[in-house]
């Protein structure tokens, strides 16, 4: 019975609308129609005032409800007819009541088939509606994102009160109303050509044309006051802005700050440069070259030599790491920061207001906040993990023996390139990981192929197995783990958990202050890298949703300019383009969509591919495996993404990554000069590869005859 309703009402609506349009009705919906009929129009409502409002009334709702074109026309009109007063009252009430009948008819014919089949998607939208529903369609109304009509049907989709939509959209499309019902009023008394640039008239469009840009300041310090109504402002303030933590978005964050002559306090409770600096990239990057030159020793025939021999004590490269991370701690250290105009205080940070932040016996005032407060290593709940003396990213690097036996426990980026490093000095490697495949956010060649590359080279990979326990008996110590219901044990002397990285958001303040997490528990930032509470930002591994030193710092500059010159102008955050690499040797390097992910998005693609086997300069230093793959759409050039497997992938990417960003295709790429013999070639080469499938067959069949022609000329 309920369908037959559904039925009936969609067919009402699909009559009433081809009407609309078999009849060309919408003819008498334009301005011209109504500057040709403008005088009958005003006589007959000078004759039939009430009815006249009626009717209008009436076709007012109508159009609205039915989502037909012509509300804006009809809103001017109105002006133009009955006079600012008596149409604004009109068109506020129909506009809102015909808005009211399109979000219930969107309701009763497609919400519970929308929440039916995407309710597991719309879960965080529906929390958020029925949390501050009213507040964001004031919103929308205020500052027209989207056409008012889309807003009513998406806003039935929802579980929004019929009552709130109702009064909501009665004051929220208030003003807007106003401001064109004045500008009706002003071409109504248009007599000529001349009049058109009447100042009253030329007022009305100028408030037209700002008004969304005053609404959307408007409610920015809606929202604004409203987030900081229970807290005390102070008079004055220390600083322009307090940076907590100095990792990549921190550092550049306060760089930033202090390079536009604002005052700014970095706050650190550990070191300067945080995890890139002291437990990630610099010194997994120097341990990984100090591998790499040991493999090369074992591929001595390969470049033409009989035997090498390499000696070394495992204490020694870790000790060369710790040199190069003392080599590159200056570019991160206070001194330098200190000398670019940063206050660096070292100590444990709390937040006690928007406005405050405590550190030792310390209160800082502040206009604004940046949170780069950073992530850790993710220990997962394993039964006895946490008897012994488990190894992270974080405190691995205080090791001077090499394990014999190791386990590394993930197989995502630190998993493999950790898995490797350690394999090549020669500990007997196992790397667990519990999904079908290595790399999971790669393409299934990828990492098949580093798979491959880890058995040549001795580690031991096992997917599918998900740790269950760790038993210790004595000195003898053994991960248990589940593959396909039969129980596996593996022995080790030492394991490294590389599961993933959770953000730091617990034990300064964030929680006091009813800072809002995301699901994936990060910082919930809006596209401006502001927290619910507006002058609070977040950028970095505790904010999302990509967790790598350069989008940090790329977070760093909008989280900055937007905490200190916001109430001019805001930017959004880019993540149009972001690039990672995984430092496995070949190395793995990615920007933009893969070939699952094409798939998966149903998006027409087509896959370029060029081995590296085919490349001069890879052949010539024995670095001849790998490949470039290049996704485009269907027939064009256009770069949709790049994955590159060789080495120095994540150096030969920048080439695409700058393509991407500024929409160069795979022909400018061709027709640019790379010199002979590099690896930067590949690029070029993949470009070619590209061409060659779309040579234009047709026009060089003429070609031929051409040539043809002239030989016999």
């Amino acid at each position: 019975m309920p369908g037959n309703k559904k039925i009936l009402v969609l067919a009402v609506i699909a009559t009433a609308v081809a009407l609309f349009f078999i009849l060309d009705l919408q003819q008498y919906l334009t301005l011209a129609e109504l500057k040709v009929r403008q005088e009958a129009f005003q006589q007959y409502y000078d004759n039939n005032p009430v009815f006249t409002l009626g009717i209008y009334f009436i076709l007012y709702v109508l159009v609205t409800a039915l989502s037909l074109p012509g509300a804006a026309v009809m809103t001017l009109a109105g002006g133009a007819l009955f006079g600012f007063l008596p149409a604004l009252i009109v068109v506020s009430f129909a506009s809102s009541i015909g808005a009211t009948l399109a979000f219930l008819v969107s309701r009763f014919l497609l919400r519970d088939w929308v929440q039916s089949k995407f309710g597991d998607r719309l879960g965080t939208i529906n929390q958020g509606i029925q949390k501050e529903g009213g507040f964001y369609l004031f919103t929308l109304r205020l500052v027209p994102l989207f056409p008012f009509f889309i807003i009513n049907l998406v806003m039935g989709l929802t579980p929004m009160p019929s009552l709130t939509f109702y009064w909501v959209s009665q004051v929220g499309m208030l003003a807007g109303t106003a401001a064109y019902v004045n500008a009706g009023t002003q071409l109504g008394q248009i007599e000529s050509l001349g009049g058109i640039l009447s100042p009253g008239l030329i007022f009305s469009f100028v408030i037209l044309g700002i008004f969304p840009l005053i609404a959307r300041k408007g409610v920015d310090i809606m929202k604004k006051r409203r987030a900081l109504k229970n807290y005390s402002k102070p008079e004055q303030f220390d600083y322009n802005v307090v940076v907590l933590g100095a990792g990549s978005a921190g550092l550049v964050s306060s760089y930033i700050a202090a390079a536009v002559k604002a005052r700014v306090a970095l706050v650190e409770k550990h070191k300067m440069g945080g995890d890139c600096l002291n437990t990630g990239c610099v010194p997994s990057k120097a341990l990984i070259r100090s591998a790499k030159i040991l493999a090369y020793g074992k591929r001595a025939r390969e470049f033409g030599f009989r035997q090498t021999e390499t000696e070394f004590d495992f204490g020694d490269v870790m000790e060369r790491v710790r040199k190069v991370v003392a080599k590159v701690e200056p570019h991160d250290s206070v001194e330098r920061y200190t000398g670019l105009g940063v206050e660096c205080i070292q100590g444990e940070a709390r937040i006690t207001s928007p406005y405050t932040v405590e550190v030792g016996d310390r209160t800082l005032t502040t206009r604004n906040i940046i949170v780069a407060t950073g992530a850790s290593p993710f220990v997962p709940p394993i039964p006895g993990l946490d008897k012994i003396d488990y190894l992270t990213s974080d405190n691995l690097w205080q090791l001077r023996d090499l394990p014999r036996r190791l386990v590394v426990l993930g197989g995502g980026p630190i998993g493999c390139e950790m898995a490797q490093a350690f394999s090549r000095f020669g500990a007997e490697v196992t790397q667990v990981e519990m999904a079908p495949q290595l790399m999971g956010r790669e393409d299934s060649d990828v990492a098949e192929y580093i798979q491959s590359v880890f058995d040549q080279e001795g580690v031991r990979v096992l997917l599918g197995h998900a740790a269950r326990e760790v038993l210790c008996d004595g000195d003898e110590k053994t991960l248990v783990c589940d593959h396909e219901g039969t129980e596996v044990k593996i022995p080790f002397d030492q394991i490294i958990v590389a599961v993933g990285r959770k953000p730091n958001t617990r034990g300064f303040g964030l929680e006091e202050l009813g800072i809002r997490l995301a699901e994936r528990g990060t910082i919930e930032t809006d596209p401006f890298l502001r927290t619910n509470i507006p002058n609070i930002f977040s950028a970095g591994d505790v904010a999302g949703p990509y967790q790598f030193t350069h989008t940090a710092g790329h977070q760093a500059w909008y989280a900055a300019v937007n905490a200190l010159f916001g109430e001019f102008k805001k930017f959004r955050a880019d993540y149009s383009v972001i690039p990672w690499c995984t430092f496995t040797d070949p190395e793995v390097a990615r920007v933009g969509l893969n070939e699952t992910e094409a798939r998966q998005r149903n998006i027409d693609h087509e896959i370029t591919r060029f081995d590296l086997a085919e490349l001069d300069r890879a052949i010539a230093e024995s670095e001849d495996r790998g490949w470039v793959k290049v996704i485009t759409p269907p027939g064009k050039d256009k770069i949709l993404g790049v994955t590159i497997v060789g080495t120095h992938a994540g150096d030969l990417i920048a080439e695409y990554i700058l393509a991407m960003k500024h929409g160069i295709g795979l022909n400018k790429i061709l027709g640019t000069i790379h010199p002979y013999p590099t690896l930067a070639e590949a690029n070029k080469m993949a470009a070619g590869e590209w061409k060659k499938a779309h040579v234009p067959a047709k026009l060089l069949s003429w070609v031929e005859k051409y040539h043809n022609w002239r030989r016999n000329d």
